[in-house]
């Protein structure tokens, strides 16, 4: 394990039990979190996009303004609806946030996952073509991964304001080497062999969209290793990344317990979502020697390059901050980081 880095979904309730009580206590906060887990030494901050919820949803303003509060270290997603984007409109957004930050942008992007409203992508102005809005959201990752790759497409105005340079004309501005720090959201085994042959790297998080009975953790190493075999299979030159998502709360002081105790109880769960079953992986929670234990079992952290902690922003900057610096300072060392 090579990269620690929190994942927030910025949650903000009105509610008096809520540190984070508005849309701008959620995003300033984020900000907030950012800086202090780089302060703290960890690697990444990452943040889910939800539209039509009391949640983060517009991630570019957001990365940019952590990219300029920032330094070292990496930002991103986890992950956007490629159903409800403009291609060209994202290559610029994420462009510009991407050279803020100086080439620092990880952006996690897929098909998204159940909504809070019925078909929301279609009040966004895109309609797919015979109701199919998976087929839609990869058609809008091809085109965005076409255009982040820096060839000029547009025919240029021949009485243009300003001089155009020779040639078809790009979306700008360009980030050299964005398109290498591009992830895919998967699912399951399916889609993360398809991940490979796009050249994305791979974002696993704590659900699976199948079920075969086996451990949560198995299950998703197993889809790590489809990965990897499908990226090689393809000749890809690099080497990709890969991602799990885990919640992990060491309890090394009194609210620790308070608040997370019960979790020390937690497994994998088995429901259904779309249609279909899927697998919920579990929580981990407890004194920091039995999470290194368990932790130790775990065989996709042991796949995966980078673990992004779930972070319960409604608790608060502060406290977020400590479960962070306990993961690291407690957990992470005994499982090879750093």
């Amino acid at each position: 394990m090579k990269n620690i880095g929190f994942l927030s979904f910025g949650h903000w309730t009105p509610s008096p039990h809520s540190q984070t009580r508005s849309a701008g206590d959620a995003l300033l906060q984020s900000i907030d979190l950012a800086v202090a887990a780089e302060e703290l030494g960890a690697d990444g901050a990452y943040f889910r996009v939800h539209h039509f919820a009391r949640q983060l949803a517009a991630p570019f303003p957001l990365l940019a303004a952590v990219g300029a509060r920032t330094s070292r270290i990496e930002i991103g997603t986890g992950v956007i609806d490629m159903r409800y984007e403009n291609p060209l409109y994202m290559a610029e957004d994420a462009g510009a946030a991407d050279l803020i930050s100086g080439g620092r942008l990880q952006l996690g992007i897929s098909r998204g996952s159940p909504e809070q409203v019925v078909d929301g992508f279609r009040y966004f102005g895109h309609e797919p073509v015979d109701g199919d809005h998976a087929a839609m959201a990869r058609e809008h990752t091809a085109r965005f991964l076409e255009v982040i790759g820096g060839e000029g497409f547009a025919e240029p105005n021949p009485r243009p304001m300003f001089p155009n340079p020779p040639g078809l004309l790009r979306v700008e501005p360009q980030s050299p080497g964005l398109r290498d720090r591009i992830w895919w959201g998967a699912g399951s085994r399916a889609t993360a062999e398809w991940t490979a042959q796009q050249g994305m790297n791979l974002m696993s998080s704590t659900l699976l969209t199948e079920d075969t009975g086996a451990p949560f953790h198995e299950l998703q190493a197993e889809q790590i290793r489809m990965f990897r075999d499908a990226w090689a299979a393809a000749g890809h030159e690099r080497e990709p990344r890969v991602s799990v998502s885990r919640s992990i709360f060491p309890l090394v002081s009194d609210l620790d317990r308070q608040l997370f105790l019960r979790e020390t109880a937690s497994r994998d769960q088995v429901g259904h979502l779309d249609g279909g079953l899927a697998r919920f992986g579990r929580s981990y929670a407890g004194e920091p020697d039995e999470l290194v234990r368990a932790l130790a079992e775990d065989s996709a952290i042991a796949a995966a390059d980078t673990l992004l902690l779930t972070v319960p922003n409604q608790l608060g900057v502060d406290y977020n901050a400590h479960v962070i610096e306990s993961v690291l300072t407690h957990v992470a060392p005994a499982l090879g980081w750093r």
